[in-house]
């Protein structure tokens, strides 16, 4: 691999899939991380023609699997994508605690020990992007419990990051959609009926928008009129009133 390298965590549909070809376009080798050996394989026959192509099968469910993806990023990476991350459907208090804890794993643990993995070789060379992928269930309190407060957390977790890292060639940004029209709802077993059209991003919008933030140096970027105008909103108005704004327009219920 004679480019510089790109990590991408989940790159096997949605999001991933969509980072993934952009990154591959503009000169990036990759490095596809994910649980599913065939379609990491079919990915990397649609990109080899493009670029270099390594894939990582793993679950970063799992300790050993977050460990050889951390052994890999601490070799080297220009540019670490942390997307993959997932949803539930039912209530908290029904939910099995052992799906809670495995929604943790993947999206707040693999996302620090990945880039605390990554971080010290970009340092060293004085260049290097982190892009965390959270989502605007972290910038507005939602539905969602445990994801939302996941989100939080990476946004969160990148802002400090991003502060400490000023100077050193070394950037960190949380991307915070909204709907996106990807496999995640479905997995999750979520109804999504109730949402309004207008509310739905593609995933080449979400990707041309937040590569451009990247590049413009925001730390935060939040793809999308409608979710920009949200979130504005959402800190310009009582809590308790975003609230239940949220539950009428996402019914409130049944999503961890």
């Amino acid at each position: 691999m004679g480019r510089p390298v790109a990590l991408i965590t989940g790159p096997t549909s949605g999001l991933g899939a969509g980072y993934a070809r952009r990154l591959a376009a503009d000169g990036h080798d990759l490095v596809l991380v994910a649980r599913d050996v065939e379609r990491l394989e079919a990915l990397a026959a649609e990109l080899r023609p493009v670029t270099g192509v390594e894939i990582l099968p793993a679950d970063l469910a799992e300790a050993d699997d977050r460990a050889r993806v951390a052994e890999r990023c601490a070799a080297g990476v220009r540019v670490l994508v942390n997307n993959a991350g997932f949803g539930t459907s039912g209530e908290f208090w029904t939910a099995d605690p052992a799906l809670l804890q495995a929604q943790l794993d993947v999206n707040v643990t693999a996302v620090m020990q990945l880039t605390r993995a990554a971080l010290s070789a970009m340092v060293a060379a004085g260049r290097g992007t982190v892009i965390n992928i959270a989502s605007v269930a972290g910038l507005l309190s939602g539905r969602g419990s445990t994801y939302s407060a996941s989100k939080a957390w990476v946004v969160s977790f990148s802002e400090g990051l991003a502060g400490g890292l000023s100077g050193t060639g070394v950037s960190v940004h949380a991307i915070c959609p909204g709907f996106v029209r990807t496999e995640f709802h479905s997995r999750a077993g979520i109804d999504m009926a109730s949402i309004p059209g207008l509310m739905w991003l593609s995933v080449d919008d979400v990707v041309d928008a937040s590569l451009a933030d990247v590049a413009a140096g925001k730390v935060i970027s939040v793809p999308g009129l409608q979710y920009k105008v949200l979130t504005t909103a959402g800190r310009l108005v009582p809590r308790g009133l975003v609230r239940t704004l949220t539950n009428v327009i996402g019914r409130g219920r049944d999503r961890t």
